[in-house]
């Protein structure tokens, strides 16, 4: 009965959308801007990131795209991976205090990435392309925000560059936003190898004792055995006794 109820008022869902999308004449709109994904990662960590941008005109295509590194949250270690089809030239910028990568000191870390298309692969109406890369560490801060600039084959540009409002409504032309999280604390917490260790022993010597025991019964009871024979043995090589 359950079942049935819950499938009946999933039909109801289902059927009340389809009525509203017809009458009202639109549905959730789908997001078209420049994105980064994934959207969350953790602090201090590496990680392999994809800017995705979808092409929004409908008679030119994206021949460059320029995504800029945030300057409150530089990153010691940046590179790209190729797109067929396209060039990248990277930008840097001077950095004080240094960033710590594996234990050397960085006074310049990567501030713009510029890709650009050559020949017809542009991205053209009705399609999108993601451009890789690997950064790390990741700065401990809360946000990453990626402003962007996509220009057009036709001389637009698009400046994706507004940052998000806490609790307010998304930016109509929003920046790519990454999410960055506290790394999680060791599993192993202080001072507490020696309880460990204890508990260790304690089953240790309680194996020991078991394994002794189970030894002595059998030797125990193999001896029972071999004084059971021997009297056995015995009692028949003697006479009965006469009545």
């Amino acid at each position: 009965m359950i079942r049935l109820r819950r499938t009946a008022a999933a039909a109801a869902a289902l059927a009340l959308g389809a009525v509203a999308t017809a009458v009202l004449g639109f549905a959730a709109p789908a997001s078209a801007h420049v994105s980064v994904n994934p959207q969350e990662a953790t602090q201090g960590g590496y990680g392999r990131f994809a800017f995705r941008v979808p092409n929004e005109s409908d008679t030119a295509s994206t021949t460059k795209v320029e995504v800029v590194l945030p300057e409150n949250a530089p990153v010691g270690s940046v590179s790209t991976m190729p797109v067929p089809g396209w060039t990248v030239a990277v930008e840097k910028r001077k950095v004080d205090p240094p960033v710590e990568v594996h234990g050397s000191q960085l006074t310049e870390v990567v501030a713009k990435l510029t890709w650009t298309a050559t020949g017809n692969a542009g991205v053209k109406p009705g399609e999108f392309q993601e451009f890789p890369v690997s950064m790390g560490p990741l700065p401990q801060v809360d946000t990453m925000v990626f402003k962007t600039l996509q220009t057009y084959s036709d001389g637009n540009v698009q400046r994706w560059i507004e940052e998000p409002t806490p609790g307010g409504e998304e930016p109509e032309s929003p920046a790519p936003v990454l999410t960055l999280t506290a790394a999680s604390p060791s599993a192993a917490p202080t001072g507490g190898a020696a309880p460990a260790q204890a508990d260790d022993d304690d089953d240790a010597e309680g194996v020991g004792l078991a394994t002794g025991l189970g030894i002595a019964g059998l030797v125990a009871g193999a001896g029972g055995l071999l004084l059971g024979g021997l009297a056995f043995a015995r009692s028949r090589r003697e006479p009965a006794p006469k009545a």
